[in-house]
Order: structure tokens, then C-alpha cells, then sequence
């Protein structure tokens, strides 16, 4: 079996965007995201390099209202075939059993279950992330901003790659990949 080092640290980025890419889709006010504008990344370490991921496709149903955070919802589906790191042999090997297993589990999805004032004027998003059949409870910080008609969120963060078994079998050794993984997002949201 070809063994491929460099896919396995970019699968641990990869668990990571999803999280994000769930988390910062799930900020907006049931509109449309703008893809061109949005962007999805983690970075995580291999052989302590870090190593970037993204997933381009994931679709949000958010319900999101600054004046009753409270009363916000969200709910993100992440297309875990859309993973891209610049290499079609690595993301091919992302996609296979040990890291995010496409076939068996083609969507990583977030529902959220409570948005709270966060600290810094950040907003706490408090949900479920589920990856690779397996769910977790997170919460991300993030900065929202109106941008003309459009929303606009950011954030970062931190996930375990193993926690979602997201390099598996020999990968879950940390030696080589590292385990921690960061997940930068912007999401704009386009009202509708």
C-alpha cells in the first residue's frame, strides 16, 4: 500500500474544516452563501510544517438575528468531496476509509442548539458537529459584521482530529500529524 504522509496532515486539516466550514456557514440570516466571498480553511501540522485544507461546497439554512442571538439557528451540510489541497492524488486519499471515509459519509453537518453572547463582542455558536458518523459537542467564537446587505462572519477554531477519527488506523498517531487542528473561517451571507 502507498503510503502517503503529506494527505494524512492535510486530513487533520481537513476534520478542522469542516468544523469551520459548518460553524461559519451557520452564522447568517436564512440567505444565500456567497461563495466567491467565503472562505473555508484549516491548518493543521505535519512533521511540524503546517499544512492548509479547504472544502468548497457546504450549504447553510441560518436564521440569524443580532437584535435576538438567542433565538438563532443554523444548520450547515459540508460536501466532504469538495476537499481541496492542491493535489488530486491527496485529496483522492483524503476521501478514502482511514480519513474521511467519502463513500460511507459524503456530509459532515453542524445543527446548532444555542447562540450566546460570546466574550469581546463575539457570538458563542453552540451545536453538534458530526464527521465521519461520528458527534461532537463544539462551540466556535465568532465576529459578525454588516456589510452593506450582506452578513459577514469570521472566526478560528481548535478541534481534535481524532476525536472524529479523521486519519485513523496507523494516523492516529499524533508523531506525524499532528492532532490539533485550527479552523479559520469568513463566511458572507447574501440576503435574500
Amino acid at each position: 500500500m502507498k503510503r502517503f504522509v503529506r494527505p494524512r496532515a492535510i486530513a487533520l486539516v481537513a476534520a478542522g474544516a469542516l468544523s469551520i466550514a459548518a460553524l461559519s456557514a451557520s452564522v447568517s440570516a436564512f440567505a444565500q452563501v456567497d461563495a466567491a466571498k467565503s472562505s473555508v480553511t484549516a491548518t493543521g501540522k505535519q512533521l511540524g510544517v503546517p499544512m492548509d485544507i479547504k472544502f468548497s461546497k457546504f450549504d447553510a439554512a441560518v436564521n440569524y438575528n443580532p437584535a435576538n442571538v438567542a433565538a438563532s439557528t443554523a444548520k450547515v451540510d459540508i460536501d466532504i468531496n469538495s476537499v481541496d489541497v492542491g493535489d488530486k492524488a491527496y485529496n483522492d486519499e483524503l476521501k478514502k476509509k482511514d480519513w474521511f471515509d467519502a463513500a460511507k459519509y459524503p456530509k459532515a453537518t453542524f445543527v446548532s442548539s444555542a447562540f450566546k453572547p460570546g466574550a469581546n463582542g463575539k457570538v458563542d455558536v453552540v451545536g453538534k458537529l458530526t464527521i465521519k458518523g461520528i458527534t461532537q459537542d463544539i462551540t466556535a467564537p465568532v465576529t459578525f459584521k454588516q456589510d452593506g446587505a450582506n452578513q459577514v462572519f469570521e472566526g478560528a477554531l481548535p478541534i481534535k482530529r481524532n476525536a472524529f477519527k479523521v486519519g485513523d488506523g496507523e494516523w492516529t498517531d499524533t508523531s506525524v500529524v499532528a492532532d490539533e487542528v485550527t479552523i479559520k473561517f469568513r463566511v458572507v451571507i447574501a440576503k435574500k
